[in-house]
């Protein structure tokens, strides 16, 4: 499947496909200095959602200003209302969208503040990240030989584009030794997430997750947090060991893209019965439904493109 749509936004405003380009010399390409975001919409009831586009926006521009951007041209209102503009143009009814806030125009001495920040917006039809196959089979993931980036090496609670050679490096690895997803360490040697999703674990009815300090702060993170104190189920932010995955009852992992997904298998350890488990398929569908705006208890997560229609 592939990411054309008809339009991009760019600057506020739209342009044909084709002509969303940028400089062979836009400082962003060199250096990897842009933020982004990894938002979904979904089809429902009442037309395209927007699932949690307010927090994405919000944390673009908290990525941006963690960056050390200055003046910017766009609120994350302004993100916002630009989203959904941009599903609408291109008619999509369920959608992968990726705003890039990047440094173009200077900035050839590696200051931010030589350059100025631009904006575009691109939308395309996207399924499941890792397969239609993950989610009901789970799938097989390593520990990396790659870590996650020290706090005080790159700044971890954003999302920059640069930081992301890092999960380049992991996941090619993984799938080159015949895995799907590698999970990295943090700098002292604990569990901290995987390339692109945040990481639970279940032992015994509880569930765990690794702490916010060296990971990004995932808003699907977020509403796994949420879906499953609602669920009934106590999340606890501990340090996490490799072995400790090893002896799991359940793993699972979340983000913008994978959703919702079990780890059947964590370096030729077979987790559980080697399948899903009862806690991660319980999330998984409750989750299912929160996106596509069936569950009232969720519906504030919703945002449709839709003017007309109100959450």
């Amino acid at each position: 499947m592939g990411m054309e749509s008809k339009f991009i936004w760019k600057d506020g405003e739209l342009v044909e496909f084709e002509k969303a380009t940028v400089h062979m010399l836009t400082a962003a390409l060199h250096y990897g200095a842009a933020v982004f975001e990894g938002i979904r919409a979904y089809k429902t009831d009442k037309g395209p959602a927007v699932f949690r586009l307010r927090e994405h926006a919000e944390r673009l521009i908290e990525s941006a200003e963690i960056f050390g951007f200055r003046n910017l041209p766009y609120t994350g209102n302004d993100i916002t209302q630009a989203v959904k503009e941009t599903v609408r143009a291109n008619g999509f009814s369920e959608c992968y969208i990726r705003p890039l806030l990047y440094l173009t125009g200077g900035a050839w001495n590696l200051n931010i503040d030589a350059g100025k920040p631009a904006v575009m917006i691109a939308v395309w039809e996207w399924k499941n990240y890792l397969g239609d196959e993950a989610l009901a089979k789970g799938i097989r993931a390593n520990i990396s030989s790659y870590t996650r980036h020290h706090p005080n090496v790159s700044m971890t609670k954003a999302k920059i584009a640069g930081n992301y050679v890092n999960s380049i490096l992991a996941k090619t690895e993984s799938e080159r030794l015949g895995f799907q997803e590698a999970i990295m360490l943090d700098p002292q040697g604990y569990i901290a997430e995987c390339t692109g999703e945040n990481l639970f674990m279940v032992r015994k009815g509880k569930i765990f997750t690794p702490s916010t300090a060296p990971v990004l702060e995932g808003i699907t993170r977020q509403s796994i947090y949420t879906i499953a104190n609602d669920l009934g189920y106590e999340v606890t932010e501990a340090p996490i060991s490799r072995d400790q995955l090893y002896n799991a009852d359940e793993v699972f992992v979340c983000g913008t893209a994978a959703e919702v997904i079990g780890l059947c298998e964590i370096d030729f350890r077979t987790i559980g019965d080697g399948k899903s488990g009862k806690v991660t398929r319980e999330i998984q569908n409750v989750y299912h439904d929160a996106i596509r705006g069936k569950l009232a208890k969720y519906e504030e997560w919703c945002d449709y493109v839709e003017e007309k229609v109100k959450v």
